[in-house]
């Protein structure tokens, strides 16, 4: 008797515990309580996750235009609206702090399907947990993953993406040429539907960097990944309206039948051989993590190199590090990630760089190094296949040039419909 009674003690005391620590209905924030109210039955979990969307991570940084990233969030909410590449019943994100510099503490989370704006479809706002709690504190230098939720979506779905942050976050982990709108709003308003409290606006996305998927009811290892600069990021391109090449070649797969995802791994201004405090780690550097990292790639389509012989033409504070840089380095370079994504049975497309005569660091010097680059793209051998953007854009009447029709207005980034032909110059046997 006095063991059961002991044991009926500590019965209790555990139950009084959990209790305690457990928040009532009345200590929930109108969030909580607003998501509890649209809860779903919790989601299967599977095992093959695929990617459903993905972009690289950056330093803080001033960027190419106004951005949140140095001031950090406090108090706020923002919500990311990305589109998916892939469909699937099941989705989670990875948050990333790699540039953080103290530990990144996420209040809460929400994802949802997007409707119009910052504003979500009724019905589908989901809580996003981490070993399933509503928060989650990630180290300096760190990421997490969420748990999974259930969440239909279709290829080529815009999903919203919601954080909350309580406390101050400092600068941020972020992505700078989104060409798509974020939003924020000032409080807690991850469980909002209409969108209506998110009155600030930018083009970058914020600590996100995949959402993934699975229950699509195909195997994944078939991705591909676009890795380059500003012309694989969509530099030019119309905000929200995901006409990157890209994009583009994503639509091409599914209209013709072999639909695969495609991932996005372009950086604007992004360098091949060097480290850049606006354009993001060096080619070589995040090519584990931007590419061989990823779920079930098959094939990277690389484009890279423009920047390296062309930022030592012209002497501009974002421009740095800008050494002479010789075609043989650039070579050097591909071929380095060429080993790399063999080593791992990816195979590689090698992407001509594009002509840029009338821009900024168009010279004679960095014309003829771009020359004796795409001359080796083209003719070596040493890629499994070439898409030959340069031949695909270039004037009529001069073949140094950007043809017209295709420019965006600065002779070196193509507008949508230059970017439309890229994705067409692709072979798809290829991929």
């Amino acid at each position: 008797m006095p063991s059961r009674n002991l044991r009926l003690g500590a019965s209790l005391l555990a139950l009084t515990a959990v209790a305690a620590a457990s928040p009532t209905a009345s200590a929930r924030t109108a969030a909580d309580r607003s998501l509890a109210a649209e809860a779903r039955p919790t989601a299967r979990v599977g095992t093959d996750w695929g990617p459903g969307w993905s972009a690289p991570v950056q330093r803080p940084s001033s960027g190419f235009e106004e951005n949140w990233s140095e001031t950090g969030f406090a108090d706020q909410t923002v919500r990311q609206v990305v589109r998916l590449t892939s469909g699937g019943t099941t989705a989670r994100i990875k948050l990333s702090n790699r540039y953080g510099q103290r530990p990144l503490r996420i209040a809460g989370a929400t994802i949802a399907r997007a409707a119009h704006g910052a504003s979500v479809r009724p019905g589908t706002l989901r809580k996003l947990t981490f070993g399933q709690r509503p928060a989650v504190t990630i180290p300096a230098g760190g990421e997490a993953t969420s748990d999974a939720a259930p969440l239909r979506v279709e290829p080529f779905t815009s999903v919203t993406v919601t954080l909350h942050f309580a406390e101050p976050t400092g600068p941020s982990t972020f992505h700078s040429q989104a060409y798509a709108t974020s939003y924020r709003a000032e409080g807690d308003h991850r469980a909002d539907r209409t969108g209506a409290p998110f009155t600030a606006r930018t083009h970058s996305w914020y600590y996100l960097s995949d959402v993934e998927l699975t229950g699509g009811g195909r195997p994944h290892g078939d991705t591909v990944v676009a890795f380059g600069d500003s012309i694989t990021d969509g530099f030019g391109s119309t905000v929200d309206g995901d006409h990157r090449w890209p994009d583009a070649l994503g639509r091409r797969l599914a209209a013709a039948g072999t639909p695969r995802p495609v991932l996005n791994s372009g950086i604007g201004g992004n360098l091949l051989l060097h480290d850049s405090a606006w354009f993001g780690d060096r080619a070589a550097d995040r090519f584990q993590r931007d590419v061989l990292d990823k779920p079930g790639v098959r094939t990277v389509v690389l484009l890279e190199g423009l920047n390296d012989i062309g930022f030592s033409e012209v002497d501009l504070p974002t421009y740095k590090p800008n050494p002479q840089i010789g075609a043989e380095q650039v070579i050097a370079g591909y071929r380095e990630l060429i080993e790399r994504a063999h080593a791992r049975g990816i195979r590689v497309v090698g992407g001509t760089i594009l002509p840029f005569k009338g821009a900024e660091y168009h010279t004679p010097r960095s014309e003829a190094k771009r020359a004796t680059i795409n001359e080796w793209i083209r003719d070596s051998g040493e890629f499994d296949a070439v898409a030959d953007f340069a031949a695909a854009l270039a004037s009529p009447s001069d073949a140094l040039a950007l043809d017209p029709a295709y420019d965006s207005g600065d002779h070196k980034h193509p507008n949508d419909a230059g970017y439309r032909v890229m994705a067409e110059a692709i072979d798809l046997s290829a991929l």
